[in-house]
């Protein structure tokens, strides 16, 4: 049985357009600079850049974001579950954010980027699972309307990063067919210009904010909670079967996840994509998400949770199988139009499931700690495993990663003597969503379907 809607929350008009617009704002202040942010840190100094090692840059990308991702359960959901109301939270922790994110434009040694990149890890990760509780508590119908609303916040991500770099860092725009549909020329001095994304996203994460304090539906912790570490308790949900093999599939193909956006781009380049229209061609993903996001609450409601989920990770499977046979972008299309069932069908209706799971007054700290697995531990994970893929893709390959190397030849996969085996690196993947999308069909309760009815 679905939880009742806040009741504050019925009378507040246009409640499903606020939420949205909340979902917008949410991923357009991580989209506008997140994409461009890798190339302005490893370019040379010369050329407007901060010129760090790739060391340095994972650090930073990687460990730095997941900080925040582990430390939220201890922030934000205590603070919504049991102290304050979570709109609020979200507004403050953006407001503060956005000071943070304003820093770090003018950062330009490596200690102080890192430091405030962790500053503002810990204060933006938690507002991405306060968003979805926030959603979830005052919709009536989180099944059926969750989906419709999040699918804001991919738009959100696509406007924002395709806007910044069209707008700001090229002169001369034309109409292409390739998405985004618009080309133009380089600036001389646009890698110089990219801090000021993070100018932007600080502005826009301020209004943001303001509008969280003063627009959104009150959403008030529960009152006589039994337990008052609401964290404990949403890490007690760890004992149910059905968490437990979720939450380790969901590590499993975050892991897979992340991969997929630090290799594509440079992958695209050798099946026939350049460089200025392989990041663009990666937004059909996002394009395609918008679509299944849509239709992902019928599924669920037909389905249930488990089918659907099983549904999400057999979608990894068949993107990098895709990527492992393309020889031109054909294929390659074809598994970046995967990415919306990968995102939808697995990690929004992974939200919902938890939602529906975790007690009414540790539903944020539910979102938040299942968020360490998805955002804190795969990444951490994916760049342990990133140098493995460097190995195994590589002639001449020792210890596990020779092992599995020596089974990929033995099923006829040529590794050539120089440079990169691409096929090596994408079936590697296939087969990690193959081992997920395992987990799921023997280890998922199939009772988890009928939390979806």
């Amino acid at each position: 049985m679905l939880p009742p809607m806040n009741e504050s929350a019925a009378r507040v008009p246009f409640l499903k357009f606020r939420l949205s617009l909340m979902m917008f704002l949410q991923y357009a202040v991580w989209g506008v600079w997140l994409p461009v942010l890798g190339g302005y840190l490893g370019s040379p100094t010369a050329s407007g850049g901060l010129g760090f090692s790739g060391g340095q840059i994972g650090m930073i990308l990687g460990t730095a974001g997941a900080c925040g991702a582990i430390l939220a359960p201890f922030i934000a959901g205590q603070v919504a579950d049991r102290f304050m109301n979570a709109e609020r939270a979200l507004g403050l922790l953006l407001c503060v954010g956005a000071v943070a994110n304003w820093l770090l434009a003018g950062a330009k040694t490596y200690e102080s980027f890192l430091g405030l990149s962790i500053a503002y890890s810990i204060l933006y990760m938690p507002t991405l699972s306060l968003t979805n509780s926030i959603a979830m508590a005052n919709l009536s119908n989180a099944n059926k309307d969750f989906p419709r609303v999040r699918v804001w916040g991919t738009i959100g991500w696509i406007v924002a990063s395709a806007a910044f770099p069209l707008m700001w860092l090229q002169d001369h725009l034309q109409l292409t067919v390739v998405p985004w549909f618009v080309t133009g020329t380089e600036k001389a001095n646009a890698t110089g210009l990219v801090p000021d994304a993070l100018r932007v996203s600080a502005v826009v994460s301020l209004a943001y904010g303001v509008f969280a304090l003063l627009a959104l539906p009150r959403t008030p912790p529960k009152g006589n909670s039994p337990h008052p570490l609401a964290f404990l308790e949403a890490f007690a949900l760890l004992k149910r079967r059905s968490v437990l093999v979720l939450t380790i599939t969901a590590i499993v193909i975050s892991m897979i996840h992340n991969i997929y956006f630090i290799r594509t781009a440079s992958w695209l380049e050798t099946v026939g994509f350049t460089k200025a229209n392989a990041p663009a061609a990666m937004t059909v993903g996002q394009m395609v998400e918008i679509a299944t996001l849509a239709v992902l609450g019928w599924f669920i409601a037909r389905l249930g949770f488990r089918r659907v989920l099983m549904i999400g990770a057999a979608a990894y499977y068949l993107r990098f199988a895709c990527f492992a046979m393309a020889g031109g972008p054909a294929l390659a299309y074809a598994g970046i139009a995967l990415h919306g069932f990968c995102y939808a069908f697995f990690f929004a209706a992974a939200f919902l499931f938890i939602d529906r799971t975790a007690p009414s007054d540790a539903r944020h700290s539910a979102q938040t700690a299942f968020g360490i697995a998805i955002l804190g531990v795969g990444p951490i994970l994916a760049g342990l495993y990133n140098g493995f893929l460097d190995t195994v893709s590589t002639a001449g390959a020792t210890g596990l990663a020779g092992q599995w190397q020596h089974f990929m030849r033995a099923r006829g996969l040529e590794i050539p003597a120089f440079g990169t085996s691409w096929p090596a690196v994408w079936w590697t993947e296939a087969t990690i969503g193959a081992v997920a999308f395992a987990l799921l069909v023997f280890g998922m309760p199939k009772s988890a379907d009928k939390q979806g009815a």
